[in-house]
């Protein structure tokens, strides 16, 4: 969960954890100044039930870490504040074919689904043709 604060860093907030609120920091691992990649720890949230490592949802330079060892967070309080890297930010999706253009097939790669076998005609025997039932 990421805002952007006003002055264009971006706010790294506390996902959805469940229902737990005030949850304890029990480990931060970054500070100001720390380059972290997308996805790596920022801090490591402990319940009665269960530890859990908070990544960064951005690649960046850490500008301010607002929480502590010790601290208890809830569900989008903010973590840090983050200067994004370019390579950061998505790439833009690619530009539309012109008119006219021709666009090639997309081939699947990925092996064939198997075929259903035949269905088994299973035939009755019969024991004895000609008994009768009383």
């Amino acid at each position: 969960m990421n805002s952007v604060a006003s002055n264009g860093l971006i706010e790294i907030r506390v996902p959805d954890i469940g229902n737990y609120k005030d949850v304890e920091v029990i480990e931060v691992s970054v500070k100001a100044g720390d380059s972290v990649a997308l996805e790596s720890t920022l801090i490591t949230l402990e319940t009665e039930k269960a530890t859990m490592d908070v990544p960064s949802t951005t690649a960046g330079t850490i500008k301010e870490v607002m929480v502590q060892r010790g601290a208890r967070v809830s569900q989008g309080d903010v973590i840090a504040v983050v200067e994004a890297t370019a390579s950061a930010v998505a790439p833009a999706p690619p530009p539309p074919t012109a008119a006219g253009g021709r666009q090639r097939p997309v081939r699947s790669l990925a092996s064939p689904a198997p075929q259903p076998a035949a269905p088994l005609r299973q035939e009755r025997q019969r024991k004895d043709a000609g008994a009768s039932w009383h």
